[in-house]
C-alpha cells in the first residue's frame, strides 16, 4: 500500500512547520534572556558597565525665540547651549 499526500494538504504544513519553528524561537530566546537576567542580577555583573553615552543632540532649521535671524542651530539637550550649524 502506497500512502498519497495531497499537494494541497502539504501547502498547509509548511507554513505549519515554519510557524511552529518561529514560535520556538521566540519562545527560547525570550527565557534565554530572561535567565541570563537573574543570573547577571545574582552574579552581580553590569551589562552597561563599560558603555559610554553620548550627548542627545537636536537640530532645528527653525530659530528660537530667544536667537534672531534664520540661521539654523544646533541645541545639545543635556546641557541647553545654541551652535551655530555649520
Amino acid at each position: 500500500m502506497f500512502l498519497y499526500i495531497d499537494i494541497s494538504a502539504v501547502s498547509y504544513v509548511i507554513p505549519l512547520i515554519a510557524g511552529i519553528a518561529v514560535a520556538v524561537g521566540a519562545w527560547l530566546a525570550i527565557h534565554f534572556r530572561r535567565a541570563k537576567s537573574k543570573i547577571s542580577k545574582k552574579l552581580g555583573i553590569d551589562e552597561n558597565a563599560g558603555k559610554e553615552v553620548e550627548e542627545d543632540v537636536v537640530i532645528s532649521d527653525e530659530p528660537d525665540e530667544e536667537t534672531e535671524g534664520t540661521e539654523a542651530t544646533e541645541t545639545v539637550a543635556n546641557d541647553g547651549t545654541e551652535q551655530p550649524k555649520e
